[in-house]
């Protein structure tokens, strides 16, 4: 069973927060988790796991974020990668239906609005477990590229946080159902 916690104190996300010992840290809860918490971002390029963005010597930063960790017992890079799409896909339909009207979508692992990005988000691996990071800009003046945040849409950060938080475990939960109530076949 996946477990779940709201951070509530302000915590500034640099990067290595993306790591099997932040959760227990920070909360003392062990294995499968997800927490939230609000905060900057400012991860600079040696901090990044982004090959791409590394590539591109294209740093995060934002004055206000709706961070997101996740650590999972497996280590399995697609399987993160997968679990890393379906939190995104999750926050994509409570954020899109909290703000009717407006074209938000899920690109890949990222949320859209048009041509400026909601979200950031990436999975990987600890010699101990999978990791996702995924987060939403809250305010999005003083972005290094086009933005939006949950601000822009008056949408309250912890309100759509912990629905998501609820949503993804709850996913989770029924995803080893599934598992578990399946026989084998020749």
């Amino acid at each position: 069973m996946i477990k779940t916690k709201w951070i509530d104190r302000e915590l500034k996300y640099d990067g290595l927060q993306l790591c099997s010992s932040f959760i227990r840290n920070e909360t003392g809860i062990e294995g499968d988790a997800i927490v939230a918490f609000i905060g900057p971002a400012d991860v600079p390029i040696e901090h990044m796991v982004d090959l791409e963005d590394v590539a591109t010597n294209a740093p995060i930063f934002s004055r206000s974020m709706l961070h997101f960790i996740v650590a999972h017992s497996s280590r399995d890079l697609a399987l993160a990668v997968a679990r890393q799409r379906l939190l995104v896909s999750i926050a994509a339909d409570e954020l899109r239906a909290m703000t009717k009207g407006y074209p938000i979508e899920r690109v890949g692992d990222d949320i859209m609005d048009g041509e400026y990005k909601i979200s950031v988000s990436i999975a990987t691996l600890s010699p101990s477990s999978s990791l996702i990071h995924f987060a939403m800009n809250i305010i999005s003046v003083g972005t290094p590229v086009k933005t939006r945040g949950l601000a822009d849409y008056s949408v309250d950060p912890k309100k759509i946080g912990e629905s998501i938080l609820t949503k993804y475990a709850n996913e989770i939960h029924t995803m080893q159902h599934a598992v578990e109530k399946v026989r084998f076949v020749d």
